[in-house]
């Protein structure tokens, strides 16, 4: 089966029994895989996804850059239609990669609809150009300092520190990423907005390998192409 054929939780999962699996070009250590369970367990003990925006709530408003530095605001992106953002880690992250490849497979659902798509990650603009890249992308990446819109949709948290000390082992270093000594990341969003500013649709997992479908998506989306008909 093609990947394009596969559903991007399938492709998720593949790729993670390999990673685990310590296959090359992997070549991780058990102990390496135990502590990021135990990362992403902690995380969705602490409840913090509970707490992030959901469907119903009143968006906050934010104006970032795109990869290329020019300045994307969410008021001008609604008064073109609905909005679908996606908050992600980094192109450093091959889970959030699969993940910006497939919203780039549903953009033309998307905006068959009228709707815009956003990506959203803490990453400098340098990196945000190697996402684009790298996964061929034909809709904004915008970078979000310090990850402040993300703790606005309550998506932000602070790494504990024995994740800190593997990443700087494995030469992941989110300071130098995003430009922010923080060690901060966002739990993995999407939303869907209406053009009023209300979420119509919120899925936060803090599993990183676990994403929703873009389909998933359209439900939300085509009701509002209706509200406004």
């Amino acid at each position: 089966m093609s990947s394009q054929a596969m559903s991007l939780q399938a492709r998720l999962v593949a790729f993670k029994a390999d990673f685990e699996a310590g296959k090359p070009p992997y070549s991780v250590s058990r102990s390496v895989v135990e502590t990021m369970h135990r990362a992403t367990t902690e995380l969705i003990a602490s409840g913090a996804a509970q707490r992030a925006l959901k469907a119903g709530d009143k968006v906050p408003s934010f104006v970032l850059k795109d990869a290329n530095g020019e300045t994307v605001s969410s008021s001008s992106l609604l008064a073109q239609g609905p909005l679908v953002v996606s908050f992600y880690r980094g192109v450093w992250c091959p889970y959030c990669n699969m993940e910006l490849q497939a919203l780039q497979e549903a953009l033309p659902a998307f905006r068959e609809v009228g709707a815009q798509l956003v990506a959203i990650s803490p990453q400098n603009a340098v990196n945000s150009r190697k996402s684009v890249r790298t996964n061929r992308l034909d809709f904004p990446i915008l970078s979000d300092p310090r990850n402040a819109t993300a703790a606005a949709f309550g998506l932000r948290f602070a790494l504990p520190d024995y994740l800190i000390e593997l990443y700087k082992s494995r030469k992941n270093d989110l300071p130098v990423f995003n430009g922010d000594a923080s060690w901060t990341l966002p739990m993995p969003g999407r939303f869907v907005i209406g053009q009023d500013g209300v979420i119509r649709y919120a899925e936060v997992n803090p599993d990183y390998t676990r994403r929703p479908e873009p389909s998933e998506l359209l439900p939300a989306l085509r009701s509002q192409v209706t509200r406004t008909a």
